[in-house]
């Protein structure tokens, strides 16, 4: 059930950003897609990001008629990453969504510079340079509501579901 309501709500986030936000000028550099993304992959762990993060690269690309795979790398990298940092670290620390996006706002701009210069396209580094400190801050303020949205429809295991300690035997 989780990987419908995944799916049905990365397609909303990926009409909004392709409809809503990217026709205001100052909503082009933010990326909802990548906060709702990174929020399913912080709770649900890095094997569910990775396959998040593919479709809805995948479904972003169609979308904006973009190089089909481009977007969809950069997200599958992003979901395992921060899937995993989510396993490993800090689920359900305050901060771990936060610095999730903050971290993966800045690779992000950095990937897309370096795929499209092994892809062989114009790589303006200015685009990013200047684009980059807004998209950081815009991303970082819907943190908040996405967060809290995903958090509602993905709530964390019950401990009881979850191995506690592992003995051995003998």
């Amino acid at each position: 059930m989780d990987g419908v309501k995944a799916a049905v709500l990365l397609f909303v986030a990926v009409l909004v950003q392709t409809t809503v936000l990217s026709t205001y000028s100052p909503f082009r550099d933010a990326s909802l897609v990548l906060v709702t993304l990174l929020a399913v992959a912080l709770l649900r762990g890095s094997v569910f990001g990775a396959v998040a993060g593919f479709g809805t690269g995948l479904l972003v690309d169609t979308a904006t008629l973009g190089t089909l795979g481009f977007t969809s790398l950069l997200l599958t990298v992003a979901g395992f990453w921060i899937g995993r940092y989510g396993e490993t670290t800090a689920r359900d620390r305050f901060h771990a969504p936060y610095l999730s996006v903050a971290v993966v706002t800045v690779l992000y701009g950095v990937g897309e510079l370096v795929v499209e210069f092994v892809l062989g396209e114009p790589a303006p580094g200015g685009r990013v340079a200047h684009g980059l400190p807004l998209a950081l801050l815009l991303n970082l303020l819907m943190t908040l509501p996405a967060y809290g949205l995903v958090r509602r429809l993905f709530p964390p295991a019950h401990a009881t579901d979850r191995v506690r300690e592992v003995r051995l035997l003998g």
